[in-house]
């Protein structure tokens, strides 16, 4: 029983290994057909379409590294100079990868498809872990998708900021202009005064002269009664 379990392990990890070397190359209509009950020489054909020579001939390539890597012997190939129909011999189990019209023709399927074999096609690779330790298993809804906004206004902010700061020179210039024509009837104002006070100035000053002669005709006369006053001096 154990023996024949691991048998079974192998088999279907062999065909898995082939089957992914075939999707890595991109071949079509991939199938699986049991024929241990056909033949002793091997229990499984997997049949692959590839359609040119060069894809044909990288199908069996990628499926020799891909059973290599699963632990299995190197499998023979034959066909790749033609490239028409590759036969590649993996022991247990044996590929053809062929063009379309030479699989019409010869009907493969026919002579091994009495036991079609359920395989999963297009099985999910593991995807890398995202950077900074987060897990790529993630859902997308979880991604904070509607921040941007907030940005847009918090920069809208900040240019608005540096235009305050450093303003260019057309704004400097209006700027400029705003505050002389603002400011332009203070020094009109500013002038206006001191002329008042110089006339102001001069009115005061225009009497100055008629004061002088009052002073000195009243000082004149202090003088005369003064020497007046004086008795006369003894003989």
């Amino acid at each position: 029983m154990t023996t024949s379990t691991a048998a079974k392990k192998d088999i279907s990890k062999l065909q898995r290994a082939i089957v992914d070397g075939l999707e890595n190359t991109k071949a079509q209509d991939i199938r699986v057909f049991d024929t241990e009950h056909l033949s002793p020489l091997f229990e499984r054909v997997i049949m692959a379409s590839g359609t040119s020579n060069r894809q044909t001939r990288a199908l069996s390539v990628s499926v020799c590294d891909a059973v290599r890597k699963a632990g299995f012997p190197k499998p023979r190939v034959e066909g790749q100079t033609n490239g028409e129909w590759i036969i590649v011999d993996c022991g247990r189990a044996v590929t053809h990868i062929m063009q379309p019209n030479h699989r019409q023709y010869y009907k493969l399927e026919e002579l091994w498809g009495e036991k079609p074999v359920r395989i999963k096609l297009g099985a999910e690779k593991p995807k890398p872990a995202a950077q900074g330790g987060q897990n790529s298993s993630t859902p997308a809804s979880t991604v904070p998708t509607k921040a941007q906004p907030p940005g847009l206004r918090r920069s809208s902010a900040a240019k608005k900021g540096v235009e305050e700061a450093f303003p260019s020179k057309a704004a400097a210039k209006k700027a400029r202009a705003a505050a002389a024509g603002g400011s332009a009837p203070a020094p009109a104002r500013k002038r206006a005064a001191p002329s008042k006070t110089k006339a102001a100035g001069q009115d005061q000053q225009t009497p100055a002269p008629a004061k002088k002669g009052i002073v000195a005709s009243l000082v004149s006369k202090v003088v005369a009664l003064a020497s007046a006053r004086k008795p006369a001096s003894k003989p």
